[in-house]
């Protein structure tokens, strides 16, 4: 009883068996491209269409859902060859393994197909392809071209929020599907370069959608917004549909994504990375300053165990300091006794070499140059005198002075100048005169040419 209790506790349901297998058979295989055979095509009033997929060895039934079935262009008929992107999952109710499609193709290169890739290749040549400018990251603000109501908006926004919440995010809703979406798209953007701030190097535009169809997706290739992309002077990321789908906007861009949230993983860094970097340089930082702190503290024990009490190495200085006293001494009695014999033998050679002789024969040589110096101080004397007498009598014969002493005058004028004619002098001039005894200050009251007799009063006492 006991087992068979144990044994009923793993016992699945029904309905639990066929949710796990279709959770599993989701997660595992998810959307996938498949090819092959219609059959059983079914269209009921619902809307939706139902079909079986099948090759010559198996087959797998399918179903189209109104919502996605509306953007299906390519017929579907019995024996037609199709591709269709699915996403394999089970049907619960009655355990049936089948196919949700999402889009359906002609199999081969359709002529949609064949259009998109002569477009590729006519872009590819005109260089609409080669923009690879760096984004700035973190950006600083974020510019979001997108549907308000898609999922790819809020795959973004929890994204930014869980990495980096400092960006700044504005949305600029546009359609992402129908004949509107490129339009709408580049009449967008064009508004953004027009806008864009002072430094456009902080800003980044995300164009994003999420997965769909071929249908759904077509506007994203259109060859305008192709182009608009290209030449948008804000960098641009493009991030539309999933993994497998590729559009004109991804190769036009600067950078591309696979899916909207691999788009916002790209353009933030991970706060828990940074976080986590952060920690590893504080414990490495930590770790680095605890091992200088050991070394430095090993360095002190070192230093500490050289360190000698002062006592002891004045004790060492103060048996230093007793040798070289002693040493000194030594060297002293042995200076003094040097000496003293040095002393001795040239006291022993000046007495061989008395100078009491010399002494004599210098006081006569001095004595017999003292006489002789002053008989020629003498001689020299009187010649000096007579000289000195010649001269007087030459300086006394041609100085003005003796001159003056006969009756004349030296006139000066106020610069100093001797005035040796009349016309040096203008009446009214002041003039200096100096006599053979003393000196005047005169006044020049009239001049007369040489030779002309002089008239005029001249019994003033004040003029000359």
């Amino acid at each position: 009883m006991t087992a068979t209790s144990d044994s009923a506790q793993d016992v699945l349901s029904v309905s639990d068996l066929n949710r796990r297998a279709r959770a599993t058979l989701e997660a595992d295989l998810g959307e996938q491209w498949i090819e092959g055979e219609l059959s059983g095509v079914s269209r009921p009033a619902s809307g939706h269409v139902y079909f079986t997929l099948k090759d010559e060895r198996a087959q797998v039934k399918a179903v189209l859902f109104r919502t996605r079935g509306r953007f299906v262009s390519t017929p579907m008929r019995d024996g037609d060859l199709v591709r269709v992107r699915a996403r394999v999952s089970l049907f619960e109710p009655r355990g049936d393994y089948q196919l949700i499609v999402e889009a359906v193709q002609a199999a081969g290169a359709g002529a949609l197909l064949a259009a998109l890739a002569a477009l590729k290749q006519r872009l590819g040549d005109q260089g609409v392809f080669t923009n690879a400018r760096s984004l700035a990251f973190p950006p600083r603000h974020l510019l979001v071209l997108t549907s308000a109501s898609g999922a790819a908006l809020r795959d973004v926004l929890a994204v930014l929020r869980a990495r980096w919440p400092l960006v700044t995010v504005t949305l600029i809703p546009v359609p992402v599907q129908g004949a509107e979406a490129a339009p709408a798209i580049i009449a967008a953007l064009g508004l953004l370069n027009r806008q864009a701030t002072l430094d456009p190097a902080r800003d980044v535009v995300l164009i994003t959608r999420g997965g769909g169809s071929l249908e759904d997706l077509w506007a994203f290739n259109d060859e305008h917004l192709a182009r608009a992309i290209h030449h948008s002077r804000l960098p641009v990321m493009s991030a539309v549909g999933h993994e497998t789908d590729q559009s004109l906007s991804d190769l036009a861009a600067d950078a591309s994504a696979p899916t909207p949230s691999a788009a916002a993983e790209r353009l933030v860094p991970s706060r828990q990375e940074l976080t986590a970097r952060l920690t590893q340089a504080d414990n490495r930082l930590k770790g680095a300053q605890a091992r200088l702190l050991q070394r430095e503290g090993q360095r002190l024990d070192h230093l500490r165990s050289r360190l000698r009490h002062p006592g002891e190495a004045i004790a060492r200085q103060r048996d230093s300091l007793g040798q070289l006293k002693e040493r000194l001494g030594r060297a002293i009695s042995g200076r003094v006794v040097a000496e003293r014999r040095r002393q001795t033998d040239l006291a022993h050679r000046l007495s061989l070499r008395s100078p009491g002789l010399t002494l004599d024969e210098n006081r006569r040589q001095l004595s017999r140059l003292r006489r002789r110096l002053d008989g020629a101080q003498r001689l020299s004397l009187v010649h000096r005198r007579e000289r000195l007498a010649a001269a007087a009598r030459e300086l006394q014969a041609v100085s003005p002075l003796a001159v003056l002493g006969r009756g004349y005058a030296i006139l000066t004028a106020s610069d100093g100048q001797a005035v040796r004619r009349a016309d040096q002098a203008a009446p009214g001039q002041r003039l200096h005169a100096r006599l053979a005894d003393g000196e005047l200050d005169v006044e020049v009251i009239e001049t007369w040419p040489a030779g002309k007799q002089a008239t005029g009063d001249r019994s003033d006492d004040d003029g000359a």
